[in-house]
């Protein structure tokens, strides 16, 4: 997702894809138009997860370039080395208390953030013993592949990539920024005090379309249980998204993680923050060209879909299994705790004019409350460990969840 964008921002008009994106697309639309057709209509999580991850198809499967200024959207890691510097450092002092230490990242991109923190850690000789990325992507994995051939070729015999999370355990540290934001969500909706779901359909002219049906138990479970939370029930007309398979994932990701911390960044709200009457609409946002619009049935395959972090249903889906809260704060907070201010002043003296404008713009991005530094936050869980690393502590606002 576009650092700079939030819920409810339209942009310039899109442009239409070329006929070989339009072709793409049109493989995946009849994949949907067949199950589609085999159940009535599909939710909206089973629409997303087919747009986002079918085999070959999928936004994320396939070969479309998604990240940094040829892309569709622009992530911490590629603005610059700051940022996963920094969050190298803050990290190096569970990396050093094992030498059997792991770092895991989840979701690996072009592999520019796994290539800065290792020459970083280099330096500050804290190595982990792997590292580790869990990457679905075929393509992104020849990309991480290359961004760390070409940058790091010494270290490369460290990394693995893997299919699924590890089944045995292991310590270390696990890394996830903006990865929960694209699990696939379920979308309802309230009509006259009962819950609805939103599905996908297929309307006259076999084009997909939006369709209500009746919620089923889980996602009425999952409704019920936020609400609780809430100051009074959902307004009539009130739409959102929720994530109950959170914690399947959770568990399936850091489950086996025996001593060290678990790291989540993306942008959200806690809970009584993201339900908030006034978002009525979600959060639900799609991504192309570094344009931002609310249409995810628009052209399949070819735009990143996303919905912001309910991180209170974080926090317990990593409580529930026995993953202690550490801390939570903003991008913002963090960054400045775990001293990207003081590394970037260093960072200013090595370089000419125009690399300190890079620099200070990358600073910007990362911090200001209207770029990256406030709608990002920063989640910390901490097992069998004896000192947690102060920059995921410093300036906890746990009590918002």
């Amino acid at each position: 997702m576009s650092a700079s964008q939030t819920p409810g921002h339209r942009s310039a008009p899109l442009a239409s894809p070329g006929a070989a994106e339009q072709a793409h697309s049109a493989r995946l639309m009849a994949l949907i138009q067949s199950e589609i057709r085999a159940h009535g209509s599909i939710p909206f999580w089973r629409f997303m997860e087919l747009a986002l991850y079918a085999p070959g198809l999928g936004y994320y499967s396939a070969g479309k370039t998604k990240f940094g200024a040829s892309g569709d959207f622009i992530t911490a890691p590629e603005l610059g080395e700051l940022f996963a510097r920094t969050v190298a450092r803050a990290t190096a002092n569970v990396l050093s208390a094992d030498s059997a230490t792991h770092f895991l990242e989840v979701g690996g991109g072009t592999g520019s953030f796994a290539a800065t923190a290792l020459a970083e850690w280099e330096r500050l000789g804290t190595l982990p013993r792997r590292y580790r990325i869990l990457e679905r992507s075929a393509e992104l994995r020849e990309r991480q592949q290359a961004t760390l051939s070409a940058r790091v070729p010494q270290l490369l015999h460290r990394v693995d990539w893997l299919d699924t999370p590890p089944e045995t355990r292991w310590r270390g540290v696990l890394f996830a920024n903006e990865v929960i934001d694209a699990l696939p969500v379920h979308r309802f909706v309230v009509r006259a005090g009962e819950l609805r779901e939103c599905q996908v359909a297929l309307d006259a002219a076999d084009q997909l379309c939006f369709q209500e049906r009746d919620a089923d138990g889980m996602l009425i479970a999952a409704v019920a249980h936020l609400a609780a939370d809430l100051d009074g029930p959902l307004a009539e007309g009130y739409q959102s998204e929720v994530l109950p398979q959170l914690p399947y994932w959770i568990d399936a990701v850091c489950g086996t993680l025996e001593a060290g911390i678990a790291v989540f960044i993306d942008y959200g709200y806690p809970r009584r923050e993201y339900y908030l009457p006034e978002r009525n609409r979600g959060t639900l946002s799609c991504h192309r060209q570094h344009r931002m619009h609310t249409d995810p049935l628009r052209w399949p395959g070819l735009q990143d879909i996303t919905a912001w972090v309910d991180f209170t249903a974080l926090a317990e889906a990593a409580t529930g299994i026995g993953l202690p809260l550490a801390g939570f704060t903003t991008q913002t907070q963090f960054l400045i705790a775990a001293g990207l201010l003081d590394l970037w002043q260093v960072e200013q003296l090595a370089v000419d004019e125009a690399g300190r404008l890079r620099l200070t713009e990358e600073l910007k991005r990362l911090t200001l409350p209207a770029e990256m530094g406030e709608s990002f936050k920063v989640m910390c869980f901490a097992r069998g460990i004896d000192q947690l690393p102060p920059a995921f502590t410093a300036y906890d606002q746990s009590h918002r969840l």
